[in-house]
């Protein structure tokens, strides 16, 4: 138990008439100050409106603006050599930045203060999360555990929470088309185009990312439970080793950790670096983070193909990403950043806490509100707009909305990109207007494959005029009980223990076969190698346009376009490797 002592009145009135503390920072650099403090006296502009020793101090640890007015100001240049010659020695001396060791004494003096003020039980000394730090943020066992963690976090969001996708698939396939269908009869509109809008359109795209929901909302559950818990400051703790090797320091860590939920606020959250260079290359690296809106592609493309390893693939992916921003962002050190240093990294830990369920629910209910409201929003007009290309036949090849797919205005766009990406595995007109369409917003991946592989799988086929509203419920309450007590028997998942009888999907059959008919076909019978390189291209491309536009705010259009190259070229390699490599190997 840790007492801090309460100073009486005479004591009080005391401290207030003594002198103002002044941290020592040792001799090397209080000579220094004098030697600068001595030249500042000399020049009245700034001894009139700076303390010289704050002054000094400022000008030893880089102050831009302070340092550009004491050389602009009458005799600066003297102050100017005077100022690069106390710096000199003081490398000479430290063999480190000065700043760091400015802010090592201020730390002591801080310590110090505690010391004096704070007395501690005996047997006490350590608080709780010192205990655990010594653990967590640890120079060896930092590292694997926070990989734990983040498998962990993967292992929940892919194991725990699929259940529920099999039941907003069938509410949405079943009930919903149902309703549809019935008021479509009602008005005297069956078959028409408006039919093909609402159900193919709308409900298929729309609808196919509506059922990642609950995915989702456990990722943003966990994520929520490891910041309001204070693991996050420690995982760019433990980081801060790696990204030095990138020339940054571990708060660079902390908008990357924002990019697994969304690459906009990655970017944005770049402000909170002091330093310009850090800033530019951080937000370079923030888009190879995969975002949530990844995370439906990885699933869906990891149960068709990966099935008994679906965690270990989505988790490979999270890991591939940040290797990859390891890698461009040691070449961009070694090149256009070459010689740039960035400013030390100091941060100070906050105790760990129990998280609140105020704070977990304002947390997930933000994120995942902000995915339905995109869904709402951006992925209707996507899907609109995808619906009304393959509406649209090419060449008189059938009529509006009774046409063909591989014979519509959609797969006559998509046809262009297929020559770039045969060398990958997955070169059809399918997965190129997909990963087109996904520069929307990589939730619209999803929809767009779910409206040009498996429109019929909306429930087109009708529903017979006896059937009832009261019975889709019924349907709808029992399929969420039993997606329940699913995802109880998930729990097991997370130790290694299956105790389902056998394997269960959760999405559409006519999906998967068509999906997997695809991807056999355009790779010469191997698709597991063609749908690991396309989940691969999807992880490193370009996330959204929305990304596109925060990188043009932050950083300037030159920036946004070098990018933008960057993505799409190291995603098209990655993939490449990963599907020809494979095969040289022997691994298709």
């Amino acid at each position: 138990m840790t007492v801090t002592t309460r100073l009486q009145p005479e004591q009080l009135t005391a401290l207030n008439a003594a002198a103002p503390a002044v941290i020592q920072y040792g001799p090397a650099i209080e000579a220094e100050i004098a030697v600068l403090g001595r030249n500042i006296a000399r020049i009245p502009l700034l001894s009139a409106r700076y303390p010289a020793r704050w002054l000094a101090i400022q000008l030893l640890e880089g102050d831009a603006a302070l340092r550009q007015e004491a050389l602009s100001a009458p005799a600066g240049d003297v102050m100017g050599a005077a100022l690069a010659e106390s710096l000199n020695r003081l490398r000479q001396h430290y063999g480190d930045d000065i700043d760091i060791a400015l802010a090592d004494r201020r730390y002591q003096f801080a310590n110090q203060v505690t010391r004096t003020v704070v007395k501690t039980a005996a047997g006490q000394a350590m608080t709780r999360s010192d205990k655990v730090d010594r653990l967590a943020t640890h120079p060896v066992f930092g590292a694997p555990i926070f990989l734990m963690v983040m498998w962990a976090m993967f292992k929940i969001t892919t194991d725990v929470a699929t259940p529920y996708i099999g039941w907003v698939e069938n509410v949405i396939s079943g009930p919903v088309t149902h309703l549809l269908l019935l008021l479509l009869r009602g008005l005297g509109l069956s078959d028409t185009w408006l039919q093909s809008l609402l159900l193919d359109g709308i409900v298929a795209g729309v609808g196919g990312v509506l059922v990642f929901v609950p995915v989702l909302t456990m990722l943003y559950f966990v994520l929520a439970l490891l910041e309001d818990s204070g693991y996050m400051a420690r995982a760019a703790f433990v980081m801060d080793r790696l990204m030095n090797v990138l020339g940054l320091h571990g708060k660079s860590f902390m908008p990357m950790i924002v990019g697994f939920g969304c690459s906009v606020p990655a970017i944005y959250a770049t402000r909170t670096l002091e330093n310009k260079r850090d800033r530019l290359l951080t937000g370079l690296l923030v888009p190879f983070m995969s975002c949530g809106a990844r995370l439906p592609v990885y699933i869906l493309f990891a149960t068709i193909f990966f099935p008994n390893h679906i965690g270990a693939v989505v988790f490979g992916l999270y890991i591939t990403g940040v290797l990859v921003a390891i890698a461009f962002g040691f070449v961009l050190k070694k090149t256009l950043f070459k010689g740039e240093e960035s400013l030390p990294f100091v941060m100070e830990l906050p105790p760990y806490q129990l998280p609140t369920l105020k704070n977990i629910r304002i947390q997930v209910w933000a994120r995942t509100a902000a995915f339905i409201r995109n869904a709402a929003t951006v992925i209707l007009m996507a899907s609109v707009v995808i619906w009304l290309l393959t509406a649209i036949p090419l060449a008189g090849r059938g009529t509006f909305a009774k046409v063909s797919m591989p014979d519509s205005a959609f797969a006559g766009v998509a046809r262009v990109l297929t020559p770039v990406l045969k060398p990958l595995g997955f070169g059809s007109w399918e997965t190129g207007g997909a990963l087109l369409t996904g520069l929307v917003a990589k939730e619209v991946v999803i929809s767009t494959l779910s409206q040009v592989y498996a429109p019929e799988d909306t429930g087109l086929a009708g529903v017979p005029e006896n059937h009832s509203v009261g019975q889709d419920l019924v349907a709808v309450g029992t399929g969420f009980v039993s997606a329940t007590v699913d995802t109880v028997k998930s729990m097991p998942l997370l130790l290694g223990i299956n105790l389902f009888p056998e394997d269960k999907t959760h999405f559409s059959t006519a999906l998967i076969a068509s999906t997997q008919t695809a991807f056999e076909q355009t790779s010469n019978g191997h698709a597991t190698l063609a749908a690991l390189a396309f989940m691969v291209f999807v992880l490193l491309y370009t996330p959204c346009v929305a990304t596109i536009a925060a990188e043009r705010h932050e950083f300037g259009v030159k920036w946004m376009w070098f990018s933008i190259a960057g993505q799409v070229g190291i995603a098209w390699l990655g993939a490449l490797v990963v599907f020809q490599g494979g095969l040289l190997l022997g691994l298709g």
